[in-house]
């Protein structure tokens, strides 16, 4: 083969490897799994927090959730299903993080190097997002297994008892302060990345954008903590009944 053939072949394969669209389909995975996640997660909040409200409320939400209003009674199977969609994607969505991972410690070394010269706002929140990143892959696998294999151990009591006489409650602080950074912070570059909310003056947008990621932040945190706290006191007086389950006030009157 000449030369010029050779020289041919080898810009062909450079060419093709530039024009190769994996890279850019793997970075919309990661952006629409990220998406769903951190969506999913505030409603998840929203629901987990209806403890704050009453009781009996957030037993019916539980009973919704699990099909009462189609099945006598309920069943967990559709809790189950869900929870199982929820840690596929969130499995797929942490091997397609991986890919942008410093993996070694020379590189690790590189990016604190890199962002104490720069003082670049955005690559400090990239870096928590990290170091989130990888703590809920860890904590969020955790939580996950257990609710997937316990689907119907939810409700007033049940998730009060876990949260306090199962001891999971230590788990439970770092998984809400590792899940609202990361999450708060991965809605606000992913706002960045697509353009979205930009308005003519993209540092205004910026800003704004930051703004009420650390609005986010604070609300989710405090509504967490509030949301904890009710179990964590829920739990302490149900420990002597452990594993008695809930019984709304209507359905106790009427029995009486």
């Amino acid at each position: 083969m000449s030369k010029e053939k050779i020289v041919e072949s080898l810009l062909g394969q450079t060419t093709q490897k530039k024009k190769s669209r994996i890279p850019a389909r793997l970075d919309f995975l990661q952006s629409a799994t990220g998406l769903f996640l951190a969506i999913f997660m505030i409603f998840h909040m929203l629901f987990v927090s209806t403890i704050l409200i009453s009781k009996d409320f957030m037993f019916s939400v539980t009973k919704a959730f699990e099909l009462s209003f189609l099945f006598e009674g309920g069943s967990s199977i559709p809790v189950f299903i869900t929870i199982l969609v929820v840690f596929i994607i969130f499995i797929f969505h942490a091997f397609l993080a991986l890919r942008k991972f410093p993996i070694s410690y020379r590189e690790v070394l590189r990016l604190k190097t890199h962002s104490d010269l720069m003082n670049h706002g955005d690559t400090k929140l990239w870096i928590i997002q990290v170091g989130t990143g990888f703590a809920l892959f860890f904590l969020g696998s955790v939580h996950l297994y257990i609710m997937l294999t316990n689907p119907g151990n939810i409700g007033p009591y049940a998730s009060s008892d876990r949260v306090y006489s199962d001891m999971m409650w230590p788990l439970y602080i770092m998984l809400l302060a590792a899940v609202e950074f990361h999450g708060a912070i991965g809605l606000y570059r992913l706002s960045v990345k697509w353009g979205w909310f930009e308005g003519d003056d993209p540092k205004k947008s910026r800003k704004r954008l930051k703004k009420a990621k650390w609005i986010l932040s604070a609300v989710m945190l405090t509504l967490g903590v509030a949301t904890l706290l009710a179990y964590m006191k829920i739990g302490a007086e149900h420990q002597a009944n452990y594993g008695e389950r809930y019984i709304p006030q209507i359905e106790v009157q009427n029995a009486n």
